[in-house]
C-alpha cells in the first residue's frame, strides 16, 4: 500500500488532500483574507486618501480629487493655526481621559481579583455583578448612563440631593463636567477587562509561594506587596499597554454621550478626527490626522515596550 507523499496526498477518486503541512496554513488563509479586506486595505486607503484634497466636491469621484502631497500633514503639525492646536489639544485629553481610565480600572480590577482569589460566600454571585458592565452592548450601557446623567431626570443629580450633596440641577454633559462624566463611564466600561485579566494572573501563581509566606509570618499585605504584585508584572504590563490603546482611541463612549456636539473638554482626539473628517467635510485632512495617530501610537507602544522589558530584565 503507498504511503501519501510530502507534497500532499490524493484521495480513492484522485482529489488532493492536504497534508500536515499544509493544513495549518489551509486553516488561517481565511482568517488572513478576512484580516486583510477589513483592517489592510481600509488602513492603506486611508493613507492614500491623507494626500488628496478630497472634499465634498469630489465624493462621488473621489479618485480625481487633486493631489495635497503633505499639505494636510503640515496643516496638521501646525501649531501657528487653529487645527494644528485643536489636535494637540485633543491628544492631551485623551492622553488625560486615558491615564484616569486605565489608573482607576486597574485599583478596581486589582482589588476585585485579590477579593475574589480566596474561597468566600456568594463569590460566583460577585463575579457575576462584577462583569455586567463587559458584558452589555457598548451602545445600551452608554445610552443608560446619559439618561442618568442628565440635568433635569437624571438619577445621579436626584440621589446626590437626596444626600445633600447637590442642588439637583449639575449639567454633568456640559463643560468641564463632561469629563469627568466620560471618565466615570469608561472606568464603568473597562474595568472588569482589568478584572478578568488579573483574576487569570492570579491564579497562575502556586498556592504554595503564599503557604510559605504565611509560616514565614507574612500578613497579606506583605504577600500581596512582594509576591503579588511581581508575579504579576508581565501581566500588568500587557494589560496597562491594552487598555492605554483602546482607552486611547476611544470613539463610542464620547460620541453616544454627546453625540456629535461634543464639549470641549470631552475632546477626544478620535472624535475630533471624525468631526474633521464627517463635519467638516474634509477627508483628506482627517486621513492625515489618522495616519499621524498612528504614527504616534506606534512610538508610545515601542517606547512602552523597550521601558517594561529593560525593567524585567533588570528585575
Amino acid at each position: 500500500m503507498a504511503l501519501p507523499t510530502a507534497r500532499g496526498a490524493r484521495g480513492q477518486r484522485g482529489r488532493w488532500t492536504p497534508n500536515a503541512r499544509t493544513l495549518p496554513y489551509l486553516l488561517l488563509a481565511p482568517a488572513l483574507l478576512f484580516e486583510l479586506l477589513v483592517h489592510v486595505v481600509p488602513m492603506l486607503t486611508g493613507v492614500a486618501i491623507s494626500f488628496l484634497k478630497l472634499n465634498q466636491f469630489y465624493l462621488r469621484h473621489w479618485l480625481q480629487a487633486p493631489l495635497a502631497g503633505i499639505e494636510n500633514y503640515r496643516v496638521s503639525v501646525n501649531l501657528n493655526s487653529e487645527i494644528g492646536l485643536g489636535l494637540l489639544r485633543s491628544i492631551g485629553i485623551s492622553m488625560g481621559y486615558s491615564a484616569v481610565v486605565v489608573t482607576f480600572s486597574w485599583l478596581l480590577g486589582i482589588f476585585g481579583a485579590t477579593l475574589l482569589q480566596r474561597p468566600m460566600r456568594g463569590r460566583s454571585a460577585l463575579r457575576t455583578l462584577f462583569l455586567i458592565p463587559y458584558a452589555l452592548p457598548i451602545f445600551t450601557a452608554v445610552i443608560v448612563w446619559k439618561f442618568m446623567l442628565n440635568q433635569d431626570s437624571g438619577m445621579v443629580n436626584h440621589v446626590l440631593e437626596q444626600l445633600g450633596l447637590g442642588s439637583g440641577r449639575h449639567f454633568w454633559l456640559l463643560g468641564d463636567s463632561a469629563f469627568v462624566s466620560m471618565a466615570l463611564v469608561g472606568i464603568w466600561r473597562f474595568w472588569p477587562f482589568a478584572l478578568l485579566t488579573l483574576m487569570a494572573g492570579m491564579q497562575s501563581i502556586p498556592t504554595e509561594v503564599y503557604e510559605a509566606a504565611e509560616v514565614d509570618g507574612a500578613n497579606r499585605w506583605q504577600q500581596f506587596r512582594t509576591l503579588t504584585l511581581p508575579m504579576l508584572r508581565p501581566v500588568n504590563q500587557v494589560l496597562v499597554l491594552v487598555l492605554f490603546l483602546w482607552t486611547f482611541n476611544d470613539f463610542n463612549i464620547p460620541y453616544t454621550l454627546f453625540a456629535s456636539s461634543t464639549p470641549a473638554s470631552a475632546d477626544l482626539v478620535s472624535v475630533h478626527v471624525y468631526q474633521s473628517s464627517f463635519i467638516t467635510w474634509n477627508f483628506g485632512l482627517g486621513s492625515a490626522m489618522s495616519v499621524l495617530l498612528l504614527l504616534f501610537l506606534l512610538v508610545v507602544t515601542a517606547g512602552y515596550l523597550v521601558m517594561t522589558s529593560r525593567r524585567t530584565r533588570h528585575a
